[in-house]
């Protein structure tokens, strides 16, 4: 009986998928190949989660892998009407990557409260120019997205003494709802942005949005670069409608060398590596092949996307209704 077929849309460096060696025919394309291979796999392996290839592959002739699974946490790149209206399950990491970001974020929180790039600066001058600081503890945050990647940004800046007001698609006991988002960034010191990307969510901090900030606000973007106008957010912080601005994921990445982005005053740009750690790439690739040996067995498999949201269901939350 043949082995079956796991197709991985490479990416540099390849996963570790040592425990399947003899298990499991692994082949491998790039975009240029994808299309032709997909009829032949099983399963679909999405390593290079940066590419668009799936959604451009997936409505050809022929049949398609009985399920996706990508190393990345969203999946707006991979949709398509006719993944969406399929029966492949599509699944994607999780557990992996929350933390990391989650202390990016909390970085990021400390470095505006304490102008680290601005003692960066004094020192490539070597000035020495004492200056206050702001305290973190008793300041006012909003996150906006109460996936796992926004409850851990929640509880770690909890820790430093935060007030947090988490906000998600559906209002329930401690957790706001979307409606309460203008008013509560209206008084926050930071809002930090760990949504995903849908339709809801495209585009939906504007120029309207950060005009509702305090002057002293700063706005962190920790989730994805489309749900950002980032025209908007420069001409905010050009007119000083809120005081600074970190992104670390933008609409089109990698970001070009010669975006204006890189040179606007009191925005901090860095190239979507808050969940970037040592090891991840192996604990990706473990990931995968316990779920694969899981799935081959005839197992429910874990963190299944409802594709028709774009979301893996969170469990605290009623049937059908999805956490950002």
């Amino acid at each position: 009986m043949p082995h079956p077929v796991l197709l991985v849309l490479d990416a540099d460096p390849s996963p570790r998928l040592g425990r399947l060696t003899g298990r499991v025919d692994v082949r491998y394309a790039d975009a240029s190949s994808l299309a032709g291979q997909l009829p032949a796999a099983d399963v679909l392996l999405v390593w290079d989660t940066a590419s668009d290839a799936v959604r451009k592959a997936w409505p050809g002739p022929g049949a398609r892998p009985r399920w996706v699974h990508t190393a990345g946490t969203g999946v707006d790149r991979l949709l398509c009407p006719e993944l969406i209206a399929s029966d492949t399950v599509l699944t994607r990491a999780r557990g992996l990557g929350e933390r990391p970001v989650a202390e990016y974020a909390a970085g990021l929180v400390l470095a505006f409260a304490k102008d680290l790039p601005g003692t960066l600066e004094l020192q490539r001058l070597r000035r020495w120019r004492p200056r206050e600081g702001e305290e973190v503890a008793g300041s006012r945050a909003v996150v906006v997205g109460a996936g796992p990647v926004g409850r851990e940004i929640t509880r770690l800046l909890h820790g430093l003494g935060v007030t947090v007001a988490l906000v998600g698609r559906t209002a329930r006991r401690t957790l706001h709802g979307v409606a309460d988002l203008d008013r509560l960034a209206a008084r926050a010191d930071w809002v930090i942005a760990a949504v995903p990307l849908t339709e809801s969510t495209r585009s939906m901090f504007d120029r309207r949005f950060f005009g509702l900030l305090q002057p002293s606000a700063r706005f962190v973007n920790v989730g994805h670069g489309a749900t950002v106008v980032e025209a908007d957010l420069v001409d905010a912080l050009d007119r000083r409608w809120l005081a600074g601005a970190a992104l670390d994921v933008f609409e089109d990445e990698p970001l070009d060398g010669r975006s204006p982005l890189w040179d606007v005053p009191g925005l901090l740009v860095s190239a979507h590596r808050s969940g970037n750690t040592v090891g991840r790439h192996d604990r990706l690739g473990e990931q995968f092949v316990a779920m694969y040996e899981q799935w081959a067995q005839g197992g429910p498999l874990p963190h299944v996307v409802d594709k028709r949201l774009g979301h893996v269901p969170s469990r605290d939350l009623p049937e059908g209704v999805a956490a950002p």
